[in-house]
Formats: structure tokens, C-alpha cells, sequence
């Protein structure tokens, strides 16, 4: 029997069961007439390794990361880009022979489009309230401090892992203020122009609003990185106080045709990114 020559792609994670990546991928390798698929593969945290171990022998050529293994899989790759060293995450790792892995990291930059480019947000003199401190928080931070935010405040339930990470930031970006506050009441929302939250809290329809609504106002922009739901509590809460509000379909689009570029070297075209964009609401 001949060996399947089709190239498998992924997202690697645990819950998955929310993700669209696969449409949007998959939509594109139609396009592009590529012998290729995109699945999830959701893995416990004893089932990495033996993942890892078994790339080559199932034809996998990429895959994506997501909770709760951005971190987790740096100590795994082979090289690292200039992000994946800055934010200290990975979401889209590139398999080459000998299962050597190249780590880069497309969130920030995904992130920083939608909100720049669809959203009108300018970050510059901002102050910045974000909700956790893991894989997904560390790439937007970068990115927004590497802008000249005005101050970044950072809350997460592990106190110490955000005030580490808020240190690091610091030092590598001193003309902002950036600071881990250890209660989410000190985020300072009332002041905040942007308020994003980079937890999985929101991915359950019963979850509840982390924030204080209260505090939530008419001139500040609400982001949650989730996408599924559409609204979390948290985006229904700020849509009643009047705030703008948006989820993170536009972080994953920008961020998905940067990684499909990434594995594939190829410059897409607008046919390949109306098809990603267009899969996302069928």
C-alpha cells in the first residue's frame, strides 16, 4: 500500500472542542489545491511527549498551541524566532526533518492588526488593564508595550507568575508602567482605556463576569481573546454599560494567515484569505 502523502497540520491543546481553526485552515488548502489537512489534537499533559515523538511518522508538518501549552512547548523546539524570545510563548510550531521544530509566535502580531486595523485602537499613552498572565496574555502585552502604552496593569490568580512576568516586561520596556496587581479590583478599570481578558474564563456559558461590571464604562474598549461564544459574560456586561466591545475572531484570523504562511512559505493571496475569513461564519 502507498504511504499517504497528505500533509497534516493542527492545533495542539486541551479544551478544543470551541475551536474554528480547522475551518479556517482547511478552507485555504482548498484554495490553495494543497493535499493537505488541518486537525485538533487534543492532548493531555501526559500525551505531549509521545505526540512530540510521533510527528514524523504521522506526516505532521505544523501544528498550532493553545492552552495550556504555549509555555510549556518552548523547552521542546529546536529554534526559536525573535517573538517566541520576547513573549516567552509559542502558538505555531514548524516541523522539518529530523523533527526539527521552529517555534514562532503569531498571536501579538495578529492581535495588534485586528485591533489597529479593524478596531481603530490606538494603543500609544493608553492604559491598559489585561486579566491573566499565560500564553496568550504574554503576546499581547509584548505587543501593546512595544507600542508605548501609557501603563499596563496585569492581574492573574498565580500572583507570582504575573508579577515575574510583569517584571521582565518592565525592563525591557521602561518608558511604560507596567505592574501585577494581586486583586483584580486593582486593575484600575475605571482609568483603563482597554480592557482585555486573556483567561479561558468565558469559554463556559455559565462562567461568570471576572470584573467588577460596575466598573466597566462608555470609554473603554472591552476585548476577550475568546471567540466561542461570540459574547461572554464579560462582552455582555460591558455591551450593557455601554462600552465597545469585541472578541478574538479577528486576533484569530490575522494570527491563522500568518501561521499558514509560516508553514507553508507562501505569500497568500486574497482569494486564500476571503476563503479563511468566509469559513469562520458558515
Amino acid at each position: 500500500m502507498a504511504k499517504d502523502t497528505k500533509k497534516i497540520f493542527g492545533l495542539i491543546g486541551c479544551p478544543l472542542g470551541h475551536s474554528l481553526s480547522p475551518k479556517m485552515h482547511n478552507a485555504a488548502f482548498e484554495t490553495l489545491g494543497m493535499d493537505a489537512e488541518y486537525k485538533l489534537f487534543e492532548l493531555k499533559p501526559d500525551e505531549l511527549e509521545d505526540f512530540l515523538q510521533k510527528l514524523p511518522n504521522n506526516n505532521i508538518r505544523g501544528f498550532n498551541v493553545t492552552v495550556p501549552y504555549k509555555e510549556e512547548m518552548l523547552k521542546h523546539l529546536s529554534w526559536k524566532s525573535v517573538e517566541v524570545e520576547a513573549i516567552g510563548a509559542v502558538n505555531t510550531v514548524r516541523v522539518l526533518k529530523g523533527n526539527y521544530l521552529k517555534g514562532y509566535n503569531t498571536d501579538g502580531r495578529g492581535f495588534f492588526t485586528h485591533l489597529k486595523s479593524d478596531l481603530m485602537f490606538n494603543p500609544v499613552n493608553r492604559n491598559i488593564a489585561v486579566l491573566g498572565a499565560g500564553g496568550g496574555a504574554k503576546a499581547v502585552c509584548t505587543t501593546l508595550a512595544q507600542k508605548e502604552v501609557r501603563q499596563i496593569l496585569i492581574f492573574d490568580l498565580d500572583v507570582d507568575k504575573a508579577c515575574e512576568f510583569a517584571e521582565k516586561l518592565q525592563k525591557l520596556f521602561p518608558k511604560s508602567i507596567i505592574k501585577a496587581v494581586d486583586d483584580v479590583k486593582k486593575l484600575d478599570i475605571k482609568k483603563s482605556n482597554l480592557l482585555i481578558n486573556a483567561t479561558p474564563v468565558g469559554l463556559k456559558e455559565d462562567d461568570p463576569c471576572i470584573v467588577d461590571p460596575e466598573e466597566l464604562h462608555t470609554n473603554i474598549l472591552v476585548y476577550d481573546l475568546i471567540y466561542n461564544p461570540v459574547e461572554t459574560t464579560l462582552l455582555r456586561k460591558a455591551k450593557s454599560k455601554g462600552a465597545k466591545i469585541s472578541n478574538g475572531l479577528g486576533m484569530l484570523f490575522y494570527q491563522g494567515t500568518a501561521t499558514l504562511e509560516r508553514f507553508t512559505d507562501l505569500k497568500l493571496s486574497n482569494d486564500v484569505r476571503n476563503a479563511m475569513w468566509r469559513s469562520l461564519f458558515t
